[in-house]
């Protein structure tokens, strides 16, 4: 009899083992799918990077895709101030800013799911993946650039100020 219970002793001990190693691996896949992209152009439509539309001479559509929001984000406004000094200007205004959800991933989520992906536990118990969204996410913002003095706004930026404390990001 003890033989037995050494035995299924041993057998849980080894289950608890190979669980623990499958959530490890579950967890390190999960988290190398939602790692950002080195910052740079897109190769091609719908790959991560930026992207840049002039509009007027003074007026672009800046956007940039990536795995995580707040990169895109930031990564966003970085290069609407590298196209403003590009384009001999000192400072840009932000017109308009959007996450572009036509643009996301949806594959994983169920119909209607608005990009989101979870996993049903049971007992009314969801876990969601990826943070909330199942894809890539695409910030988009349009700029009018300009030069001489900064009118007072907060949606207006200084382009050097801009690069200098979001290169890097």
């Amino acid at each position: 009899m003890m033989a037995r219970a050494q035995g299924a002793t041993k057998t849980i001990e080894i289950t608890t083992m190979i669980r623990a190693i499958l959530l490890s691996s579950l967890a390190i896949g999960l988290s190398a799918c939602a790692t950002s992209t080195p910052y740079g152009a897109a190769a091609r439509e719908g790959a991560k990077g930026y992207a840049v539309q002039p509009i007027e001479n003074n007026r672009f559509r800046v956007s940039y895709r990536d795995n995580d929001a707040e990169t895109a984000r930031t990564r966003a406004l970085r290069r609407a101030a590298e196209v403003t000094l590009e384009n001999d200007a000192e400072w840009f205004q932000v017109v308009n800013a959007y996450d572009d959800e036509f643009s996301q991933d949806r594959r994983g989520g169920s119909s209607g799911s608005r990009g989101r992906s979870s996993v049903g536990v049971g007992l009314g118990i969801s876990l969601p993946l990826g943070g909330g969204n199942s894809g890539p996410v695409t910030h988009v913002i349009e700029i009018l650039t300009g030069s001489g003095d900064k009118p007072a706004n907060a949606r207006i930026y200084d382009a050097e100020d801009v690069v200098m404390n979001l290169t890097g990001r």
